[in-house]
């Protein structure tokens, strides 16, 4: 990334089941390329990222909205999450630190980011 660039923050809102023909560093391979044999196809996460997406700025770091972790160890984990948890699972990629993603600029960026997560959570009990 050039120093110029801004680090990205990437929100994503669903899971998928199938497409999982790589193997991990360990040489696992999921049987069948599915994550869950009996599960949908896609997943999507009660939290609505989009929204998220659309309600906060972080200065420094640009934040996208995803429907697509891609088909590795990423969007199978986050898959796994939301099978697990009742669609009840948030995943968020995070940019390496560096000189201009400082653990504290990331951290606070997290924190904002989680904060808009549970204003929703809240909203959904009202």
């Amino acid at each position: 990334m050039a120093s110029s660039a801004k680090a990205i923050i990437i929100l994503e809102q669903c899971g998928k089941n199938k497409g999982y023909k790589e193997m991990d560093a360990c040489g696992f391979h999921p049987e069948g390329g599915c994550c869950m044999l009996d599960g949908p196809e896609k997943i999507e996460s009660t939290i609505n990222m989009k929204t998220l997406w659309k309600n906060i700025s972080v200065e420094g770091i640009d934040i996208i909205f995803s429907r697509d972790a891609g088909r590795y160890i990423c969007d199978y984990t986050y898959y796994a999450s939301l099978y697990y948890g009742n669609g009840r699972a948030a995943f968020i990629h995070v940019p390496p630190l560096s000189k201009s993603v400082t653990a504290d600029s990331l951290g606070k960026a997290l924190q904002t980011i989680i904060l808009e997560m549970l204003k929703q959570c809240g909203e959904e009990r009202e």
